[in-house]
């Protein structure tokens, strides 16, 4: 096992990628960037009959995320390469493992390389850096969870690669949960008036989450039935504190400051939840790149 394993047991599902809503559009859009009217240097120096394989291979250790979306590219382009996965979503690997071999006419697979690879490289960025994360927590019980600080357009995809690293997912978007913050809290007048009117107005199988800043706000929060009380940018003493207080009555989310370093530490203080913008905003791309192996004119 190495330092990008995961544990199997407690990492959730992703093995319905392959349905993801709005897969087609998005790979659609990416190949009209890139190609627009026509890949003219492919279509200068190569043969429309050249044929030609390939492999996707990474240059360092990683865990791989995006192997489907490397097919559903060349499937738009051209549904006559072929792609066969040598590894799955989901695996660490070693520098210099082959991920893929591809076969077919020469100037498709060259069309379709940089869509393919900025896929493949970025959503694997981002299972490594969740996977990192998952395993310095040192807390298989506490949930490290992605934010919408997201690649627009790219966000079904990237919170897919959260879970292939192990990690879960927050809220997709602004529609599917009740997230009061300070400037909900500002405009409503406090918290027990925020969460009033959305434990009022929500439905029931919504939960309703509040920002909080203070110990004194966490209280308050608390006092008015928030299901879930974030605890943004506390210290490790306070978070302790929070944790003692709040004593089960509702689910605690740790946010802001997060990183590799201090991330044991603030799960050792008890929290159920650790959200990290930085999974998807600040992950780097897994350095993967394709190879030429039998060329024929």
């Amino acid at each position: 096992m190495n330092a990008f394993s995961t544990n199997p047991k407690s990492a959730p599902s992703y093995t319905v990628f392959r349905d993801l809503p709005g897969l087609t559009s998005i790979v659609q859009q990416a190949l009209r960037e890139d190609i627009g009217t026509g890949d003219i240097t492919t279509q200068i120096v190569i043969p429309s009959t050249a044929r030609a394989k390939a492999n996707i291979t990474t240059r360092v250790p990683g865990v791989i995320a995006g192997l489907p979306v490397v097919q559903e590219v060349y499937r738009q382009l051209d549904p006559t390469v072929q792609v066969q996965p040598i590894v799955q979503d989901g695996d660490s690997v070693e520098a210099n493992t082959p991920l893929a071999t591809l076969s077919g006419s020469a100037q498709s697979l060259l069309t379709g390389e940089r869509v393919a690879l900025n896929f493949l490289q970025r959503l694997s960025g981002i299972a490594t850096l969740t996977a990192k994360f998952v395993a310095a927590a040192r807390r298989e019980d506490v949930r490290i969870v992605d934010t919408r600080k997201t690649t627009p357009g790219l966000r079904l995809l990237e919170k897919y690669a959260v879970r292939v690293g192990g990690g879960h997912n927050h809220r997709f978007g602004l529609y599917d949960a009740v997230l009061i913050k300070d400037n909900h809290i500002a405009a409503c007048g406090s918290i027990t008036e925020a969460v009033r009117t959305a434990l009022s107005s929500a439905p029931h199988v919504m939960s309703v989450t509040v920002e909080c800043d203070t110990l004194d706000q966490v209280r308050e929060a608390l006092a008015a039935g928030a299901d879930v009380i974030l605890l943004d940018n506390m210290s490790p003493d306070q978070l302790r504190e929070a944790v003692s207080l709040v004593n089960g009555q509702a689910m605690i989310e740790a946010s802001g400051g997060i990183t590799l370093e201090n991330v044991a530490e603030v799960a050792a203080t008890g929290v159920d939840i650790i959200s990290i913008g930085a999974l998807t905003h600040s992950a780097p791309a897994l350095d993967i790149g394709m190879d030429f192996i039998v060329t024929s004119l």
